[in-house]
């Protein structure tokens, strides 16, 4: 029995399976080492998870996530161990999860377009080409949090329409000022920021918010793979954004004239398989 994580800067999502048959599925927080001690994913686990798992029965543990970066493995390692009694326990990034779940043993250019953004080129085995996402701040073009940003930016400095500021402070019962603070001053402002993403799918008619979000992910497309041989090769999706916002995707794809591949909300169903095939040919 093998136990999977998909895990984002929001939320992680969990299968269990078994020779390649789901068994049970839990979702929890994002579990971020980049962020987080070990003690704060640990009470994640302890408290949101093994609950919902109700078997202590895992074989390998196989965990995907935003911040696993080769310095962050060992502290991920450990924080999953102390709670998960699997023989093996695997750490990787999330970019690596979404480059097999999408493209499975194929060669092709994976994208993350979730809270935050990722890229990579992926040789059917491994990632060989990475742009750095860099964050909201200085990156994570087309995310929910830089189209969060965006958004609020664009309200804030009176860029939108007369009634859509209004109808934004009002929908999420927020002043100016409550704004700046949350941005500023709390924990996890690409999360708050990446909220706002309903706003932008209500309104979406509204030609204003339509040029935001398809200049995002253009900017997405044209920062960061446009690094990669994306004439070659087709570009997949993995990640709310990418699947809510799909229609615009594929028009930002067309207009930057690249082949578009898959789009998934979750790789896990490609984890699922590529698990299962790498156990039967192993």
């Amino acid at each position: 029995m093998i136990l999977i994580a998909d895990s984002g800067s929001t939320k992680t999502d969990w299968q269990l399976a078994e020779q390649g048959k789901k068994i049970r599925q839990a979702t929890t927080k994002g579990m971020n080492p980049y962020f987080q001690t070990e003690d704060e994913i640990g009470n994640e686990i302890r408290t949101a998870l093994l609950p919902e798992l109700k078997t202590t029965a895992i074989d390998a543990l196989y965990f995907y996530g935003a911040g696993c970066l080769p310095e962050k493995i060992p502290a991920m390692q450990t924080a999953l161990g102390k709670h998960l009694a699997a023989k093996t326990v695997e750490v990787n990034s999330d970019m690596l999860g979404a480059a097999r779940g999408l493209s499975g043993g194929n060669p092709g250019i994976v994208c993350i377009l979730g809270t935050g953004s990722n890229s990579c080129f992926y040789d059917g085995e491994k990632i060989t080409a990475n742009v750095s996402p860099l964050g909201f701040i200085l990156g994570d073009e087309g995310s929910g949090a830089v189209l969060g940003k965006l958004l609020v930016g664009d309200i804030l400095k009176n860029q939108l329409p007369t009634g859509l500021k209004e109808k934004f402070l009002q929908q999420f019962a927020l002043t100016p000022a409550m704004i700046i603070e949350r941005v500023y001053r709390q924990p996890f402002p690409n999360r708050f920021l990446a909220s706002f993403s309903p706003f932008l799918a209500q309104h979406l008619h509204e030609p204003a918010i339509k040029n935001l979000v398809l200049n995002a992910f253009k900017a997405f497309l044209t920062r960061n793979v446009m690094q990669y041989d994306y004439r070659r090769y087709p570009v997949h999706f993995a990640g709310s954004v990418a699947y809510y916002y799909r229609e615009i995707l594929a028009e930002a794809m067309q207009e930057c004239e690249m082949q578009l591949g898959k789009i998934s909300r979750s790789p896990m169903d490609g984890l699922v398989e590529f698990h299962k095939e790498l156990k039967t040919n192993s």
